[in-house]
């Protein structure tokens, strides 16, 4: 565990290096989340309620979507790829500790420095302007923690597999797009899937994607029971497991400089 908490660190920091980028991102979090909450807002100009949701959570999701944006950070992550390609993965498989092992930790500090600093503030500012919902529950707040946490897992899964691609393409940049695209579309990011047809509602629950989003957001606001956590543990360790499948087969293909 003391190599997990140091590698954390070492993810944490690499972000509070650079404030400035911090800033930037959490502007442009505040802005779309002006857009697409007033947007989302004009659905419920002829009706009050869509799939469960009512105008509140709905603007309660708005904000928590651009609180995870880069906290859980479903998409643009292609270190690994990158690595891949330059040969520099051979480091990484050189040193005493499980590469997947390794880019989790990382991933985990990442995550908490940027739910701290690019997380709560949008989710604050959500709070001042409209009026959102919040559990009432301390044990819901809990399951909301646990959840984001199960979200970030899951979601370093999945990009570790899109970006594990690079083993047998030299182009990783197609693959990699596909990913993002299903992935912002089925997570719930986007829309929230009680916004979906019935049929594209059971094809999303039946991916790994909304415990990237959806199911911390419902978790929050009351639409999914603790029992969902199952869920995202269930699809944790089993895209984990195959991310070491993937990193296996890949190394076994691996040539760097002719070794």
């Amino acid at each position: 565990m003391r190599l997990d908490w140091e590698i954390a660190r070492r993810g944490y920091r690499r972000y509070a290096a650079y404030p400035a980028a911090t800033v930037a991102g959490l502007f442009t979090n505040v802005v779309f989340g002006f857009l697409r909450g007033y947007v989302l807002l004009a659905v419920f100009r002829h009706r009050a309620n869509v799939g469960g949701y009512d105008p509140t959570d709905t603007i309660t999701y708005v904000w928590l979507t651009q609180g995870l944006i880069a906290t859980v950070y479903i998409w643009g992550w292609t270190d690994l790829a990158l690595r891949i390609r330059s040969g520099d993965v051979a480091t990484d498989l050189s040193r005493p500790v499980n590469p997947v092992r390794a880019g989790l930790a990382f991933d985990l500090g990442r995550a908490l420095y940027h739910a701290l600093f690019r997380g709560v503030p949008p989710i604050l500012l959500g709070a001042v302007v409209f009026e959102l919902t919040a559990p009432s529950n301390p044990l819901r707040w809990l399951a909301f923690v646990v959840s984001v946490a199960l979200a970030v897992v899951v979601s370093f899964a999945f990009r570790f597999l899109y970006n594990a691609v690079a083993f047998w393409t030299t182009d990783y940049r197609g693959p990699v797009t596909l990913a993002m695209i299903v992935a912002n579309l089925f997570s719930g990011f986007l829309i929230p899937l009680a916004f979906f047809p019935g049929w594209l509602r059971t094809v999303a629950d039946a991916t790994p994607f909304p415990s990237m989003v959806q199911i911390p957001i419902d978790l929050f606001v009351g639409e999914a029971g603790v029992g969902s956590l199952l869920v995202q543990l269930a699809w944790a360790v089993a895209l984990l497991a195959l991310c070491q499948a993937a990193l296996a087969a890949g190394t076994r293909r691996l040539v760097v400089q002719g070794g």
